[in-house]
């Protein structure tokens, strides 16, 4: 009897390792989860096994790190993780930042923004950071001007709009869809690139390259100095990562390491 419990202990120790040597890192699909594809390879090396989760939004991947379902999430920027945290109570820190990518402004009825109407609908994120985001877009576009006092700006804070747009607030994983229904939409590149845009040639207008927007990647405080977290972050920031991403996405994606 002895002899079996220690077997069963032993069995559960083994298997307690090989569940401490994977990294689960829950990511966008387009850039994020085709970047993390890249540093498998790296990670292998240095005795981890990476399994990414995809997730279609800005919600799920930050719960899933806060109740420990996956280790870490690279899908957004400080400003989102900030003012998720504010918000939901959570207690996530970035560690490191790995790219930017610009937002843009995307039409299927206009080829430039002069050919706006007077009435226009336009579709941008509803989540505050991004919206905020999106209308600094528009204002640097000279569509828009927004009252410099405020940080966090939404639709209410325009305050010289001469072509009288008119703007809808969607979660920003749909905007691609929208463009049906308005004359324009700001949209996040990731999903802009999963919607077959190509930002450098089919952005009517895009958001400034030195935008402090860089998305990186966010853990539990408590996890933040863990080894496979300083694993993943080395493995984010090499000369492999830093040219796929400019061979991959033709610099309509910015490494910032």
């Amino acid at each position: 009897m002895k002899k079996i419990t220690t077997i069963l202990a032993t069995i559960g120790l083994t298997l307690s390792l090989n569940a401490a040597e994977k990294i689960i890192v829950g990511a966008t699909p387009v850039p994020h989860a085709e970047i993390l594809e890249v540093i498998k390879p790296e990670l292998k090396k240095a005795g981890y096994d990476l399994e990414i989760k995809v997730f279609n939004d800005y919600v799920v991947p930050n719960l899933a790190v806060n109740d420990g379902e996956i280790d870490a999430n690279y899908f957004q920027h400080i400003p989102y993780l900030k003012e998720f945290n504010k918000n939901k109570g959570t207690n996530l820190v970035e560690t490191v930042g790995v790219h930017l990518e610009p937002m843009g402004v995307y039409s299927k009825k206009i080829k430039n923004l002069s050919e706006l109407k007077d009435g226009s609908k336009v579709s941008i994120p509803n989540d505050p950071t991004n919206e905020s985001r999106a209308l600094d877009v528009l204002e640097t576009a000279g569509l828009i001007k927004l009252d410099k006092n405020v940080v966090l700006k939404t639709p209410l804070d325009i305050v010289e709009n001469p072509k009288n747009l008119e703007f809808v607030e969607i979660e920003a994983a749909t905007l691609p869809r929208t463009l049906d229904d308005v004359e324009i939409s700001v949209i996040n590149t990731n999903y802009a690139l999963s919607a077959g845009f190509n930002p450098l040639k089919d952005a009517l207008a895009l958001e400034s390259k030195d935008s402090p927007y860089t998305n990186i990647v966010a853990v539990k405080a408590e996890n933040k100095d863990s080894k496979k977290i300083k694993a993943l972050n080395e493995a984010l920031q090499t000369e492999v990562v830093k040219k796929f991403i400019l061979e991959k996405y033709e610099g309509s994606i910015l490494p910032t390491f």
